[in-house]
């Protein structure tokens, strides 16, 4: 799957804040739309990321703004390099953006730069600078030749994060170990995507139990944990996990799931009060897959079991996102 830039953020349609001199329409109302940052290295070359980050907010109302995405530009790759430090930006603005609600880190698309080359490093500084932001959006891992460490996510508090997901091709371990060791006490969507060892996947599924047993998540409702080569590990876990007794959602989908990791799940605790289970991108066989249907449809649990992929040998079993 190559991913494509987001179309919204937090029910908010993203809006590209145009070029220095572009003859654009009237800007919409600050509060109005999701506003998007990116610079193109041979488009925009005049004007450096950091110039329209505060041409942004000398031009906008920033206390109006509610939702904001960085994209090229603001995020530099293997092949080329964004600010020093995004993050700081953010929080150098955060007494002018003083209404952000949400915020996306890195929406680069696969032709500006395969997932795994997306240089990251701690994040956890923006939601310091926010402590009213309800939701935080990651894209990208790698620290790359730039020497940074890497995606990181060092323990916080934080009274009102509903929603937090990283997306990318190599989850590294210290990630977890960092929410795990936070207070969240208000987040109700997590989404980890785990991806692939070979793309700097360092997360097993041990990691994973501070946030399978739910104690330190008390409002989540809603869990993802996909894109994993080893999606029969996580789904073996899951079964057994007890944050599952209070979800309503469960997404397992993007990863390497087999009818061993179903039959897990099926052979676990109940899974018919949930409102979906999100399959996509799997490897049951059509026997199974009518056994979870059969399982779980008839209890009026929302079933996705679309992209039905297909591979004799183990080894050639591949997850939707990785490079």
């Amino acid at each position: 799957m190559a991913l494509d830039h987001i179309s919204e953020l937090h029910g908010l349609p993203v809006y590209e804040f145009p070029r220095p001199g572009a003859d654009a329409a009237p800007l919409p109302a600050a509060e109005t739309v999701a506003w998007k940052l990116s610079r193109d290295e041979l488009v925009d070359g005049e004007e450096p990321f950091t110039a329209c980050w505060h041409r942004f907010l000398d031009t906008v109302d920033p206390a109006r703004v509610r939702a904001l995405v960085l994209g090229d530009g603001a995020y530099g790759n293997e092949n080329s390099a964004g600010p020093d430090d995004p993050v700081q930006l953010l929080a150098e603005a955060a007494d002018r953006l003083t209404g952000l609600e949400a915020l996306y880190l890195a929406d680069l698309n696969f032709e500006e730069s395969e997932l795994s080359w997306i240089i990251q490093d701690d994040v956890s500084p923006a939601l310091a600078a926010y402590p009213r932001l309800l939701e935080l959006g990651v894209r990208g891992s790698g620290g790359g030749f730039s020497g940074q460490p890497g995606l990181q996510f060092t323990p916080l508090r934080h009274e009102h994060l509903r929603t937090l997901r990283f997306e990318n091709g190599g989850l590294p371990a210290e990630v977890v170990h960092g929410l795990a060791a936070s207070d969240l006490p208000a987040l109700e969507h997590l989404d980890l995507w785990l991806g692939v060892e070979w793309y700097g996947r360092t997360t097993t599924v041990e990691h994973l139990a501070p946030i399978l047993d739910g104690s330190r998540l008390p409002a989540l409702r809603r869990l993802g944990l996909q894109n994993a080569d080893i999606q029969d590990e996580v789904a073996a876990a899951v079964a057994s996990a007890p944050v599952v007794a209070r979800l309503t959602a469960l997404h397992l989908g993007h990863g390497t799931l087999s009818d061993t990791g179903a039959e897990a799940l099926l052979s676990g605790q109940p899974l018919v009060h949930l409102q979906e289970l999100d399959l996509h991108h799997h490897y049951l066989s059509d026997a199974m897959m009518e056994r979870v249907r059969q399982t779980l449809e008839p209890h009026g649990v929302k079933v996705d079991l679309s992209e039905q992929e297909s591979a004799d040998d183990p080894e050639e079993r591949y997850v939707s996102a990785d490079e």
